[in-house]
């Protein structure tokens, strides 16, 4: 029996597919994808449509994992704010990098307009800063998007500002981005399925890769078949892990858990999120939420460092819901899931050349939705040849996270946790960088110190 979708409000409400075959015997072909998130199926199909023969594996079904149980956010930019980017890769490659977040939303907002997928999108994230003293960094990081890369979309928003958009509590001003966005993600993913069936792709659920090897041809093995492909294009995201040890020291599978409320009615809902945008706060462990199409809050947030699901998922997330919306007390909680998420050590996404002819990408630190999709179309490109995109994501810093295969979780506990303790104890984020004429300034916050989410 093929695996069932996790019981979430998004496998609820989407129009879900037929099962695909399982692969049994051996095929070839151009290209194998491995995976069938974000990035696999943005791949598939931009491989399938410049007229590759092109196979798709999954080790369960469509989205089943991270693309499928997500916040549903499209940010902006990397995981990192620009500042600290420019630090850590230089001003051009900073610079660079914000292009391809930009062309990363652009690119989830084209397909959906040439497919014609139903995803519920919206545009638009508020970003609330959830202590005092972090409020005027939020605001000077929009001023800094605007000046320094002419991103006429954030807008700053001091305190008065954002309670008339935003009925939380325990905010304190922050800033909009108007070009950012939010979506079901299910719904979106298999709308591209859809139109990569349209391809005559060949796709191929619960058919987990075990290895494989690069000789003349690559050829990957599955239970009960064979993959033999000029390429193969590695896009499981935590699943690498399972297919290469350079992947396991340096991508963190961490989970994370969301829930869907009862539908609100009108006035509630415009109580909530006046203009239906998403929000993604200033902790360091993210609280992220929107509205439905069908009225209900979306909430995410809340560290769990321990192995398997919380006893009850449900109380664990409301709990923390009611942190910022008390007056939802007596709303009773509908559906509450759990999904992985895949982060480096830097926060910066994971690109790899394994072989001359094995790609991988992944890590997406909460990013996924944007930069999973253009990261299909990068690794599209790289096959055919185009590698300025790739060969600037692959050149990124690589960290290993420490301690080895036994250490490395407990460390990176360890850390989390203190960041975490931080949030409660509200420790400046103040951050400040050396001027070339020696003077100090300050560092506009970003994204630099969120722990990475299911938000997008």
């Amino acid at each position: 029996m093929p695996a069932a979708y996790p019981d979430s409000y998004y496998a609820a409400t989407a129009d879900l597919l037929e099962p695909f075959p399982e692969l049994e015997g051996e095929v070839t072909c151009d290209i194998c994808v491995v995976g069938a998130g974000f990035t696999g199926l943005s791949a598939a199909l931009s491989l399938a449509l410049t007229g590759f023969d092109v196979v798709v594996l999954d080790a369960t079904r469509i989205a089943w994992a991270a693309s499928g149980r997500n916040g549903g956010q499209i940010g902006s930019g990397q995981r990192l704010d620009q500042v600290k980017l420019a630090e850590m890769v230089g001003e051009d490659n900073a610079k660079q990098l914000w292009s391809i977040g930009e062309e990363a939303k652009a690119a989830v907002f084209g397909l959906i307009d040439k497919y014609g997928i139903d995803c519920e999108l919206k545009r638009g994230i508020l970003h609330p800063a959830h202590k005092p003293e972090f409020a005027d960094e939020w605001q000077r990081y929009a001023q800094y998007l605007q000046a320094e890369l002419g991103y006429a979309q954030a807008e700053p928003l001091d305190d008065s500002a954002l309670k008339d958009r935003l009925g939380a509590r325990g905010y304190f001003g922050g800033y909009a981005d108007h070009g950012a966005g939010h979506l079901h993600p299910l719904k979106y993913a298999l709308g591209l399925t859809r139109a990569l069936k349209r391809t005559g792709v060949r796709i191929f659920e619960e058919s987990r890769v075990m290895r494989f090897r690069d000789q003349n041809a690559v050829e990957l093995d599955t239970i009960r078949g064979m993959v033999r492909a000029r390429f193969v294009l590695l896009a499981a995201n935590t699943g690498l892990i399972e297919l290469d040890k350079h992947p396991r020291e340096h991508i963190m599978p961490i989970e994370n858990y969301l829930l869907a409320t009862e539908p609100l009615d009108e006035d509630t809902q415009k109580g909530l999120i006046r203009d239906n945008y998403a929000v993604s706060d200033s902790r360091f462990i993210v609280y992220y939420y929107r509205l439905s199409d069908d009225g209900r809050l979306i909430f995410g947030g809340g560290e769990r460092y321990t192995p398997g699901a919380p006893r009850d998922t449900k109380r664990f997330v409301r709990r923390h819901m009611l942190k910022v919306f008390p007056q939802l007390r007596a709303t009773r909680v509908d559906y509450a899931w759990g999904g992985t998420v895949a982060i480096t050590r830097n926060r910066l996404p994971y690109f790899r050349r394994v072989s001359n002819n094995v790609l991988a990408a992944g890590g997406y630190c909460g990013h996924g939705i944007a930069l999973g999709t253009l990261g299909g179309q990068i690794l599209a490109e790289a096959v055919q040849g185009v590698l300025e995109r790739f060969d600037l994501l692959a050149g990124l810093p690589k960290i290993a996270f420490p301690g080895g295969q036994r250490l490395r979780h407990p460390l990176h506990v360890a850390g989390m946790t203190w960041f975490a303790m931080r949030d409660r104890l509200g420790s400046p984020l103040t951050r400040l960088r050396k001027q070339e004429d020696g003077t100090a300034r300050e560092r506009p916050p970003g994204n630099g110190d969120e722990q990475p989410s299911v938000s997008g």
